[in-house]
């Protein structure tokens, strides 16, 4: 790339489109994490290699001045949300997506395609449902039903050329607030503009800057929170790597609102793509003029920085994620006094998470009205989710607040499955929402309008935004402990109750799931929870305990199921299975004699076989080996 020595960003937009009207036709292939996994990569060069046996003129970035004819344009993106049917390419300008796309279909893609404008019909995605087959995003329910605004350029823009995220006005916020707004201007957008914090707590974003500006310090420090622990949440993994300029740009906006010149990108460890785009932004924007000293001829200077995380899951508390960039253990510490009074460094500091920064160039931008315009009364603006679990269509999604859970979960997720992957209408069971901090949302609460308050009145919250849907296979005591489980081990262990707390609950629900429990464990298990709640001293101890909370009001006769019954409603458990043999569907084949590792099914050759339950341990070899459907108690 060619080194920009001025940042002038009209001419360098200018510039840009102008080079792009040679673009005969662009193909896109998503390059976002989840995409690369299923060979991305692969069909990249796959597809290059197809045009240029082709004899086509391409090119694998826009650059200026280089093109005298009208070429096709072949470039990755970050990820297009659209998760489940991975890879994706998309063609512009003719609107088509192919799904789930192998190597071995480059050459039809470009000969049909690309040269002859035609659609590949079964490499379209198929709705599940009606059996339509939809030709591209603008028709595809999943990315029809959503309002994309925050991720509106993820997947679309290639993330590692600065050049074409200013041909989107990039940066052009950043420009506006350095040289046209005071910092007394900036908060007031923000505060008017009615964006809260994405990351969990939901404080209203210019409340906290303006705490920050109004401090006097010669020194003071921005830090975007990219250290997503939830189990299965990935927006903001995906923002960092399929737009990290709009990241920095919202950086830059907070630095120049609350006087900082200084700023840290938090990136957990096991995101290797977006600490590689994130630094790779970072250096783009140094060697364009937009980082650095005298930014747009301010005279405000500001330099950022990249830190991997440990991948502590308490470090995305913001003391502990402090701590950590100061190169201590990340542990938290009691509040006051707050980051914007004494934060990293002990200087005033403002910590927002990456969906929350990638939201401000787009208020700057279109005004605070625009923004609030959508979402609802006390939660503006959209939200992310990572819509995961047991749901036709897996992936990124972005809706107003406001928007129902049935309208997330049967219409953009396009109905949940079973446990063989298909779609049934009358199996839907729970939503986790919130991650490991959150709480569960059953079918009562299909059309409760999401946002913070009604989430919070139904003991959940938004948290970081993972949804976790399940269907009535689903054991909700397990699901308690899968997330008591993590919490449990991600403990920092700095205060008691959190660290002896979390270790009790857990032990606990194995006396339930294993059959130990009696009722007394259950009160146990409560009471216990609603100490740790209370008591804790950092939001990791205070919400740990949700989710158990919210599945005992939610699902307490299954709890009873589980301790008074001795019965898994759901058959998970193992240690309450009951396993026997059919008489009526036995042939006495010897099969799962034979396989049986510890010898406790006997039975002469075409006589029915019986297993010992004394020695049996249900693994399930049994079931497995059987061809007659013989075997009881695993399904």
């Amino acid at each position: 790339m060619e080194t920009i020595i001025k940042a002038d960003l009209s001419q360098i937009k200018q510039d840009f489109d102008k080079a792009a009207t040679r673009i005969r036709k662009r193909i896109v292939v998503c390059a976002g994490t989840g995409c690369i996994a299923n060979g991305a990569l692969v069909v990249h060069k796959a597809i290059e290699k197809a045009i240029m046996d082709a004899g086509l003129g391409l090119f694998l970035e826009v650059e200026l001045n280089k093109h005298d004819d009208k070429s096709y344009h072949l470039t990755g993106s970050g990820c297009q949300g659209f998760c489940a049917q991975g890879p994706l390419v998309n063609i512009l300008p003719d609107e088509t997506m192919y799904v789930k796309v192998k190597p071995e279909d480059a050459q039809e893609i470009v000969e049909r395609s690309i040269l002859n404008n035609d659609v590949i019909d079964r490499l379209m995605y198929v709705n599940p449902v009606t059996g339509e087959h939809n030709k591209g995003q603008l028709d595809i329910p999943f990315y029809k039903r959503q309002n994309r605004l925050v991720l509106g350029e993820c997947g679309h823009v290639d993330p590692e050329n600065i050049r074409e995220y200013i041909s989107h006005k990039g940066y052009f916020a950043a420009e506006k607030v350095f040289l046209e707004m005071s910092d007394v201007e900036i908060c007031d957008t923000l505060i008017e503009s009615g964006l809260r914090g994405r990351g969990g707590g939901g404080f209203p974003t210019g409340r906290k800057w303006n705490l920050t500006r109004i401090e006097k310090s010669e020194k003071k420090y921005v830090i975007c929170n990219g250290d997503e622990g939830d189990p299965g949440a990935f927006m903001d993994r995906s923002l960092m790597e399929g737009n990290p300029h709009r990241v920095l740009e919202g950086m830059m906006i907070a630095a120049r609102a609350i006087g900082a010149d200084e700023g840290y990108v938090y990136v957990r460890l096991e995101y290797p793509l977006a600490v590689k785009r994130m630094r790779q932004a970072i250096e783009d924007a140094m060697d364009a003029g937009i980082l650095g000293e005298n930014i747009f001829g301010s005279g405000h200077n500001m330099i950022i920085h990249v830190m991997e995380g440990a991948g502590a899951f308490v470090c995305g508390e913001e003391t502990a994620l402090m701590a950590s960039i100061e190169g201590k253990r990340g542990m938290p510490m009691p509040k006051p006094p707050f980051p914007a009074q004494k934060g990293l460094f002990g200087k005033p500091t403002v910590i927002n998470n990456v969906e929350t920064l990638a939201a401000v160039p787009l208020i700057i931008r279109n005004g605070a009205a625009w923004f609030n315009q959508y979402g609802t009364t006390g939660s503006k603006g959209t939200k992310t989710f990572a819509l995961t679990g047991h749901v036709a269509n897996t992936g990124l999604i972005e809706v107003p607040f406001g928007t129902t859970l049935r309208e997330i979960v049967f219409n953009i997720g396009g109905g949940v499955t079973n446990d063989d992957g298909k779609v049934t209408g009358e199996c839907f069971k729970a939503v986790q929402i919130g991650g490991p901090s959150g709480g569960c949302l059953t079918e009562e609460d299909l059309d409760l309008p999401l946002d913070y308050d009604n989430l919070i009145a139904k003991g959940a919250m938004v948290g970081s935004g993972g949804l976790v849907v399940m269907n009535k296979q689903s054991c909700m005591v397990q699901i308690a402990r899968f997330f008591m489980n993590f919490t449990q081990s991600e403990s920092c262990g700095k205060c008691v109750p959190c660290r002896e707390g979390t270790k009790q609950m857990l032990a606990l629900l194995d006396d339930i799931i294993e059959g130990k429990a009696t009722d007394e464990t259950f009160n146990l298990l409560e009471e216990i929870g609603l100490v740790v709640k209370k008591a804790s001293l950092c939001g990791l101890g205070k919400t740990a305990p949700s989710p158990i909370l919210s599945t005992i009001v939610k699902f307490k006769d299954e709890y009873f199921e589980h301790i008074h019954n001795k019965h898994c409603p759901t058959n998970n458990c193992k240690a309450l299975r009951s396993i026997s043999i059919n008489p009526q569907k036995c042939i006495g084949c010897m099969a799962c004699g034979r396989k049986c590792p510890v010898g406790a099914i006997t039975g002469e050759k075409k006589q029915v076989h019986v297993i010992d339950p004394e020695i049996c341990t249900k693994c399930g070899v049994c079931f497995d080996v059987c061809k007659f459907d013989a075997v009881m108690g695993f399904n």
